[in-house]
């Protein structure tokens, strides 16, 4: 079995998971890391052998198979385009890029280098996330007329809660639904089947200033300092979205977006409606899928390589009865983007570079759509 070589570029929340996922395939070695603030540290702590405050330097150096893009939003493009522009393939971090502008530019350079471009929307990868897409493909729920759910976070509350995404320069113009919106659009569209066309959006900030330490603090932290270490910060972001949508076959539906919910440190659910069942799934209890029907009873039905469709087994790891969750989504994520390299016939369920277009498109459209308040059409 090939050995590819791995460079992460950001070691922050997000970066270390990558480097645990990355060692969890078995044919992957994780070479470098790369940061600007904190690369040896991680290297030393996470038994990385090469760190690089450069990333570009890393690159040049390394000789890598691929690059995972951790980093804050305004970072990726530069970034990707770097890496492709010397032979190297690339795993990124949602959203894609800060603008659509970006994201077509490097769309195309993808579709054109020949590699690899992937966009880590992990959540395809639940196992009955993966199982429902292929019962809605057999029919077995019928056409499906509706669409709704909710993706909602806490680490946001409160008013000394801050992170970079807070800030427009760094995450773009919208942050609740660029960063975890664009995952609930996304899951909903593979597992459906169906193309959002048409969004209508309200957007509201609890905290119109903010305190912002002034110390560094990483993603879901709780640190807390004293009054004279904050500074007031103005936030132009939304921290709650509510959306209805139109999709391509008809279908209606509604989603509420939020990073301000006490208790829900990461809740995402959607009901499907068809016209002979339904679905739900919640990703608290990840592990099963409820399918509802009007004259019998409601099916619970539990993960495991026998309950599965037959195409979704290649994606569950353990028995029934052994939970799989978070971490193990960007596992069957990272183990399709590397079993894709160089292999025009495996299998790709993961996001590439054009689906990350997709998803910056919905999330202009539904930031104009909020500024307009009223129905955005999105254009094909």
């Amino acid at each position: 079995m090939k050995v590819y070589k791995a460079g992460v570029i950001g070691t922050g929340f997000v970066g270390r998971i990558h480097i645990e996922t990355i060692r969890r395939l078995g044919n992957v070695v994780v070479e470098a890391v790369a940061d600007m603030a904190s690369a040896e540290m991680t290297a030393q702590e996470m038994n990385v052998p090469h760190y690089f405050s450069d990333y570009k330097e890393m690159i040049d150096k390394m000789n890598l198979d691929m690059v995972h893009i951790c980093t804050p939003n305004n970072t990726h493009f530069e970034i990707a385009m770097y890496a492709l522009d010397h032979g190297v393939n690339v795993l990124c971090e949602k959203p894609m890029t800060a603008t659509v502008e970006e994201a077509k530019i490097l769309a195309e350079k993808a579709a054109s280098s020949g590699l690899i471009a992937a966009l880590n929307y992990h959540n395809r990868f639940y196992p009955m996330n993966h199982h429902l897409r292929n019962i809605i493909r057999d029919g077995e729920l019928g056409d499906i007329f509706s669409i709704t759910g909710t993706y909602t976070q806490d680490w946001l509350l409160n008013i000394t809660d801050y992170s970079w995404r807070l800030s427009v320069k760094e995450s773009g113009k919208t942050r609740t639904v660029a960063d975890i919106g664009s995952h609930w659009m996304d899951l909903v569209e593979f597992v459906s089947g169906q193309k959002i066309t048409a969004v209508c959006a309200d957007f509201s900030i609890i905290h119109p200033i903010r305190k912002k330490p002034k110390k560094q603090v990483l993603a879901f932290s709780t640190d807390q300092f004293a009054p004279e270490d904050y500074e007031d910060i103005p936030v132009k972001t939304e921290d709650c979205a509510s959306v209805l949508f139109k999709f391509d076959n008809g279908a209606k539906g509604s989603a509420f977006f939020s990073q301000v919910i006490a208790g829900r440190s990461v809740a995402i659910d959607y009901t499907i409606g068809g016209y002979k069942k339904s679905a739900e799934w919640r990703s608290e209890v990840c592990n099963e899928l409820v399918v509802g029907r009007k004259d019998s009873f409601c099916e619970r039905s539990e993960k495991g390589p026998v309950t599965v469709h037959p195409d979704s087994r290649p994606i569950v790891a353990y028995p029934i009865g052994h939970l799989e969750g978070f971490p193990d989504a960007f596992k069957q994520c990272f183990k399709q983007v590397y079993g894709s390299i160089g292999n025009p016939d495996s299998p790709r369920d993961y996001a590439d570079m054009q689906d990350g277009l997709h998803e910056m498109i919905l999330c202009e459209k539904i930031f104009e759509s909020d500024q307009k308040q009223q129905w955005v059409e999105i254009n094909p």
